[in-house]
């Protein structure tokens, strides 16, 4: 049973923090505390993109952006695995400066200083050589760059099915069991 931080930062792609929520949904076997926590510009995107604010009554727990009394602020609560998805530039400017300024930046400096796994989503194009080296910082401490390039091979139906083809992949580097498209299987 995992114990797991999401961060929601504000970039572009609420879609991804949707079907991320319920895919962890359908694994409730597999884990044992979601912690999740959004910018204000996170907030504001899904309501803009998706029409709702319905992130509110998914079940997990939620923490406030600078709530440093949450219990993945520090190693010792012992959750293994953070995603921030999706992840903002000046978020993973942040998280690759050790600027520990909000919860976010703080349980990704645990997360990455405990020798766990940080997974970022990042969702902008084009990336500047700033974008590329704070992502090369990240994957020398030991975090992992997962860009939200969809799929097509599993030719999706509709842009959930499509945002589906990132977030199966974060969940596989997350350690997740979770049946999703295979290439060279049947489905």
């Amino acid at each position: 049973m995992r114990k797991i931080v999401i961060a929601v930062g504000g970039s572009s792609g609420s879609i991804y923090a949707k079907v991320l929520f319920d895919r962890l949904l359908q694994l409730k076997d597999q884990w044992s505390a979601v912690g999740i926590v959004m910018s204000d510009n996170a907030k504001f995107n899904w309501k803009y993109e998706l029409g709702s604010n319905d992130y509110q009554d998914y079940p997990f727990d939620f923490y406030e952006k600078n709530n440093f009394a949450a219990p993945f602020a520090s190693g010792s609560a012992r959750y293994e695995t953070m995603i921030v998805c999706p992840c903002s530039m000046g978020l993973m400017g942040r998280i690759a400066a050790g600027i520990s300024d909000d919860l976010v930046t703080r349980a990704a400096d645990v997360v990455l200083k405990e020798r766990r796994r940080l997974i970022l989503v990042p969702r902008d194009t084009p990336l500047s050589l700033i974008h590329l080296r704070n992502m090369v910082t990240i994957s020398e401490a030991g975090g992992i760059i997962c860009p939200a390039i969809p799929s097509f091979y599993s030719k999706p139906k509709d842009f959930e099915e499509l945002a589906a083809t990132v977030v199966d992949r974060v969940l596989d580097l997350a350690g997740f069991d979770l049946q999703s498209y295979r290439w060279g299987s049947e489905q």
